[in-house]
Order: C-alpha cells, then sequence, then structure tokens
C-alpha cells in the first residue's frame, strides 16, 4: 500500500460546546472563538501539502472547513458519512439533563458502549461503520499529498477505536475543538502519528 497520510480535525467551538450541550446530528454554528480557533488551524496548516478537504456535513464542521479551505482554493468536500454520532433522545441537553431525564438509558449506553442503540439514533458501532466507508473512499481516490477530514469528536474517537483496536493510546482519548489527529496508511496498515494536537491553539 502507497503511503498515505489522513489528517482528522474537530470542528470548531460552538455554544452548546460551552454550555456542555450533546449536539449529535443537530445543526450548529462555530461561535467567536469557534472561527478563531479554525483561522489559527489554517494559519498553522498552510505549509502542509493538503491536496483534499473532506468534511461532515454539519454546519460546524464545514464552517471549519470552508476556513480551512480557503487557504488551500480548495472546495470542501461534504459526506454526511462523517457525521458526528446520532444522539437521539439526548440531542440538546446537557449531561445533568440526561441523568435526570434518561438515566436508564444512560447507564444502558455507558454499559454497551459499542452496541447501544440510543433511542431515535444510533450506536457508536453503526458511526464506526459508516465512517470507516468514508474513509476507505478517499483512500480508493488516490489523493496525493496529505488529505484533511473536518469532522467531529466522537467519530474521530469512534473510528480510531476502529482501526486501532485495543491500543492502549486511543482509549479515553479527549478530542478538543480543532485538534489535529494524524493517522497514516502504508504497506504494514494504520498507524496513529499524533493524536488530538492542539499545538496551533497555544499563544
Amino acid at each position: 500500500m502507497e503511503r498515505r497520510r489522513i489528517l482528522l480535525i474537530r470542528h470548531g467551538q460552538t455554544q452548546w460546546n460551552v454550555e456542555g450541550r450533546w449536539q449529535g446530528v443537530l445543526a450548529t454554528s462555530l461561535n467567536t472563538n469557534g472561527f478563531a480557533q479554525a483561522r489559527a488551524l489554517a494559519r498553522a496548516l498552510r505549509l502542509r501539502p493538503i491536496t483534499a478537504i473532506y468534511t461532515s456535513d454539519l454546519q460546524r464542521a464545514v464552517q471549519t472547513a470552508t476556513v480551512l479551505g480557503s487557504v488551500f482554493k480548495l472546495t470542501p468536500i461534504e459526506d454526511a458519512r462523517w457525521r458526528e454520532l446520532n444522539l437521539g433522545i439526548f440531542q440538546g441537553l446537557t449531561f445533568p439533563e440526561i441523568v435526570k431525564r434518561y438515566p436508564h438509558e444512560l447507564g444502558a449506553m455507558e454499559a454497551n458502549y459499542l452496541d447501544y442503540e440510543i433511542p431515535d439514533g444510533e450506536s457508536r458501532r453503526m458511526l464506526q461503520a459508516r465512517a470507516h466507508a468514508a474513509l476507505e473512499a478517499i483512500m480508493e481516490r488516490g489523493h496525493a499529498g496529505e488529505v484533511a477530514v473536518v469532522t467531529h469528536g466522537g467519530t474521530i474517537r469512534a473510528l480510531l477505536l476502529r482501526l486501532f483496536e485495543g491500543s492502549a493510546s486511543v482509549k479515553g482519548i479527549r478530542i478538543p475543538n480543532t485538534s489535529v489527529t494524524t493517522i497514516e496508511a502504508n504497506s504494514t496498515g494504520w498507524h496513529l502519528i499524533e493524536a488530538a494536537s492542539t499545538a496551533h491553539l497555544v499563544r
């Protein structure tokens, strides 16, 4: 397999991130800080050999990808398979609100991390399947250079668990807004090069 490098980027901050609300697949916009994070990200990556940008079709991801695309003069390619986990009945709520309203469902999800299907939503294994399919599609297109994918924290975490199952380095990983997780494929398979870097946000 020819060496290919993918940059998995979480979208910039939203007001619901600040409030601790579970967004899922609901449409939320970047806040002022989120746009600033996206600009800092774009400046930091401007010299990287990025030849294609893919993005979740959710607003917060598209906004982040558009800022990045302006630096590389690339139009982001939207793909719904890169969406966040559909959190169903949990969407729009904070964790304390979920604990109060849906304690049984929350407990079931925590007990069966990958396979519990959230009412009106999906399971993390379903998320893994669609994100992995989207990654495979990118690989099949054979882009030169590096490919940036703007997506979501839950999606990045689920994909890493799929690619590096059993690796202690990906268990419980935190994915901050606009963090960059670099993975690389070569003849020996997938490798985690750097996890959730936020060096561009350090002032």
